[in-house]
C-alpha cells in the first residue's frame, strides 16, 4: 500500500489551495503524479477528472457544509462499492417496505417468503438492513444471501439483529446515496407497502425506467391477499394521473402488481427468461438475449412496436466491436434499433414479447 508520504515525496505542493487557481498545468501535472503514486491504471481517465473536480471545488472555496457533504458521499460510496463488489456476479433483487411492520402482519409473512423462495433459486436479496420488512425479507433469505445498507437515524442506529456484524453490510448518513446503492446493484426490485420512505424509493425506480434514466427491470409492488395497498395506489394513478396526462397509459407496464409472492417471484425470473440486456451502439439500441427471434417474430415485432423506432426497423445485429473489446454478452443473439427514446413502457412490452418464446 503507498504510504501518504510516499505520495507526499512524488507530488510536492499537491494540497496547496494557492496554487490552483493559477497554473492549471500545474495542477494537471500533480494529478498525474499522484495517479503514478497510487498506481492507477484502469479507468484511469475517469479518476483524472474525478480529481480534477476535486480541485476545481477546492479552488472555489466552497461553504464547509458542502466539503462536508461532498466528502461524506465520495466516502460513503467507496465503502459501499467495496462491500458489493465480491458479489458483483451474483443476481440481486432489492426488496423495499416498512420499518414499522410488525412480526404478526401478513406483510411480514408475506415479505419472508418471497425472499425465501427468492434465495432458493440464487438470488440474493438487498435491503436497508433496518427492521420490519427489512428484517423480515433477511429472515427468509438467510443470513448468507443478504446484504445490507442502512441508514443512520436518531432513532434508529443498528442493523437488525439478522445482517448486524455481518461482511455484507454497510451504513450510510445520506439517504441519496443509499437509495443508490439499494438500486445500482440489483436487478430486480419488490416493494411491499410502506410509509414515505418506500413510496419514495418506489416511485423513484418508476421514475428513473419511465424516463430512461435507468435500464428496464422488473419492478414487483406486493400486496397481500385482502389488503389491497397497492391496489388502491394504482387506481389512484389512474384517476388522477393518467387522466390529466401526467402519465401514460403504457407506463402501468413499468411494473407488475400482484398479491401473491408466488407470482412475485415469477415475475422476476421470467424478465430474464430469455431477455439478457441492452446498451447503446453509436445510435442503435442493442437489445442482447438468448434467442433471437425468427423472421416472422421478426415481423411481428415491428408492427406491433414501430412507435419505438425513430427510424428504420427493427433488426437483427451483430457483435459490435466495442462489445468485443469490452467482453459485453459475447454468447448473447441481438437485435438493434433506432430507438426513440420515449415509450419506456412500450419498451417493457418489447422485451416481455421477446421472453415469451
Amino acid at each position: 500500500m503507498t504510504k501518504e508520504s510516499d505520495i507526499a515525496a512524488v507530488v510536492p505542493g499537491v494540497i496547496d489551495p494557492d496554487e490552483l487557481p493559477r497554473d492549471r498545468s500545474a495542477v494537471d501535472h500533480h494529478i498525474a503524479a499522484l495517479l503514478d503514486a497510487i498506481g492507477v491504471e484502469r479507468n484511469r481517465k475517469l479518476f483524472d477528472d474525478l480529481l480534477h473536480s476535486v480541485a476545481d471545488m477546492a479552488s472555489d472555496q466552497p461553504e464547509t457544509l458542502n466539503v462536508k457533504i461532498a466528502a461524506a458521499a465520495i466516502k460513503e460510496m467507496s465503502d459501499a462499492f467495496e462491500m458489493f463488489q465480491p458479489y458483483i456476479d451474483r443476481p440481486k433483487v432489492t426488496i423495499f417496505g416498512s420499518a414499522r411492520t410488525k412480526q404478526d402482519d401478513p406483510l411480514y409473512a408475506q415479505a419472508c417468503d418471497v425472499a425465501r423462495h427468492l434465495a432458493e433459486k440464487g438470488w440474493m436479496v438487498v435491503t436497508g438492513a433496518g427492521p420490519g420488512i427489512m428484517q423480515a425479507a433477511m429472515e427468509g433469505a438467510g443470513r448468507d444471501m443478504s446484504i445490507g445498507v442502512s441508514i443512520r437515524l436518531p432513532f434508529e442506529q443498528a442493523a437488525n439483529p439478522i445482517i448486524a456484524g455481518d461482511s455484507k453490510y454497510v451504513s450510510m448518513k445520506y439517504f441519496f446515496t443509499r437509495k443508490l446503492m439499494l438500486i445500482k446493484e440489483s436487478m430486480g426490485f419488490i416493494c411491499l407497502p410502506g410509509g414515505f420512505g418506500t413510496l419514495d424509493e418506489m416511485f423513484e425506480l418508476l421514475t428513473l425506467t419511465q424516463t430512461g434514466k435507468g435500464v428496464p427491470v422488473p419492478i414487483v409492488l406486493l400486496d397481500v391477499p385482502g389488503d389491497p395497498y397497492w391496489e388502491q395506489l394504482r387506481q389512484w394513478i389512474q384517476d388522477e394521473l393518467v387522466t390529466r396526462n401526467l402519465v401514460s397509459p403504457s407506463d402501468f407496464a413499468l411494473f407488475r402488481l400482484t398479491d401473491s409472492y408466488e407470482e412475485a417471484v415469477e415475475e422476476i425470473a421470467r424478465f430474464y427468461s430469455n431477455y439478457d440486456s441492452m446498451r447503446y451502439v453509436g445510435d442503435k439500441l442493442v437489445v442482447r438475449m438468448r434467442r433471437a427471434p425468427d423472421d416472422e417474430a421478426l415481423a411481428r415485432l415491428n408492427a406491433d412496436f414501430a412507435t419505438l423506432c425513430a427510424r428504420g426497423r427493427i433488426e437483427p445485429a451483430s457483435i459490435s466491436s466495442i462489445e468485443l473489446r469490452e467482453n459485453d454478452a459475447v454468447d448473447m443473439q441481438r437485435i438493434s434499433f433506432s430507438f426513440s427514446k420515449h415509450g419506456y413502457g412500450d419498451l417493457r412490452r418489447l422485451i416481455d414479447a421477446l421472453n415469451a418464446w
